[in-house]
């Protein structure tokens, strides 16, 4: 069993960078920055609720463990990486951009415009039909603006999003729901796994620049977590419970070119506008040790069914673990509440191991001189 000690030392270190955080923000002017979030299941926070699509996580047990107890469209047993961040950041939760309540004083807080299923390509998860595909992302990101301004004025609304943080999380669901979708899939005919993650970088360079041109100046780029390790690839790729080997390939191929093109954008403007967060050596860290971050397991889905708890998706009917804190994975796919929250510590605490060119931390102690 792991350790109380642990469980207690990792909540006080998330307390204490929650401490750290709101001196910064406190220390700035006005109130806490902007937050936008765009990309997919990770990050969504319910726009797929208003949605004619599966990618939902609006029935039970999702948000098991959320304040409500109730499912709120997170893939999660809880709070996810966004909530996290903007608990840090002194500020409420972002609303879905869908979400009706989304309205006047709320706009100021910012926006999630996530939507699970979505890729980098446009036939990324076309088998989840209607899902808010990046370039519709980043086009309700110009009407947000255009509402904001509408409310505050055209050059407080740009001020307001300069100012604001991003984050954006994208390229997993290229591999997962295309790529390795199925052992002919279309663009598995088409490219190599080298060539189609040369090329799926080379798409994430032009909506990044895009996200630039709207206004975006810090920018938190996620890359893909450890996908051959997590319960759904061990369920249907692994023989004797090792990480699937093609899978994670395509993170340890992705995830340096990602970093290298992040690299040269920030070159080219002169300026760290891009932050890489070094997903796939976060989430090592306890899938290769579980005991060490206070988990029973990182093999096995909290909530799910077959091996591993990793076949299909987690439903009422599913088999659900009476402890989340103690599993790393909450789903086939997605961590838990507790597992995020590690992630989010490193986001913010970690060194360039994980965070380059440098943490959250540094960039809101920077941000607000």
């Amino acid at each position: 069993m792991p350790s109380p000690f642990f469980a207690t030392t990792t909540t006080t270190i998330f307390l204490v960078v929650l401490f750290i955080i709101g001196t910064f923000v406190s220390c700035s002017e006005g109130a806490p920055r902007a937050f936008f979030v765009f990309g997919d299941s990770l990050v969504d926070n319910g726009n797929n609720n208003y949605l004619l699509t599966s990618a939902r996580a609006d029935s039970p047990p999702y948000g098991i463990d959320y304040p409500t107890h109730r499912p709120t469209g997170r893939f999660s047993n809880g709070f996810n990486i966004p909530d996290l961040i903007s608990q840090a950041l002194g500020a409420e939760a972002t609303l879905p951009y869908l979400d009706p309540e989304l309205t006047g004083d709320k706009l100021l807080v910012g926006a999630n415009f996530a939507s699970a299923g979505i890729g980098i390509l446009n036939d990324t998860g076309i088998q989840f039909a209607s899902i808010i595909r990046i370039a519709r992302q980043l086009q309700n990101f110009q009407q947000y603006q255009a509402r904001v301004s509408a409310l505050i004025g055209e050059e407080q609304t740009e001020r307001l999003v300069n100012g604001a943080l991003v984050l954006i999380t994208l390229g997993g669901n290229d591999y997962v729901n295309n790529y390795f979708l199925t052992p002919f899939s279309a663009r598995r005919l088409q490219y190599n796994l080298e060539d189609f993650s040369v090329y799926i970088i080379s798409e994430y360079r032009k909506i990044l620049m895009r996200l630039y041109e709207l206004g975006a100046r810090r920018v938190l780029v996620t890359g893909s977590g450890p996908l051959g390790c997590v319960p759904s690839s061990l369920a249907s790729r692994s023989t004797n419970g090792e990480c699937a080997e093609e899978p994670q390939r395509a993170s340890a191929i992705f995830n340096p070119l990602l970093i290298q093109m992040l690299k040269g954008l920030n070159q080219e403007l002169g300026s760290d506008v891009f932050v890489a967060a070094n997903a796939v050596e976060m989430q090592h860290n306890f899938i290769n040790n579980p005991q060490a971050y206070g988990f029973v397991t990182s093999k096995m889905a909290c909530c799910g069914q077959g091996p591993y708890n990793g076949v299909g998706i987690c439903t009422p009917a599913s088999n659900l673990c009476p402890n989340r804190d103690v599993y790393a994975f909450w789903d086939p796919f997605h961590p838990t509440e507790r597992a995020n929250k590690i992630i989010v510590q490193t986001i913010f605490t970690g060194s360039d191991k994980y965070m380059i060119p440098m943490n959250l931390s540094t960039i809101m102690a920077i941000d607000s001189l």
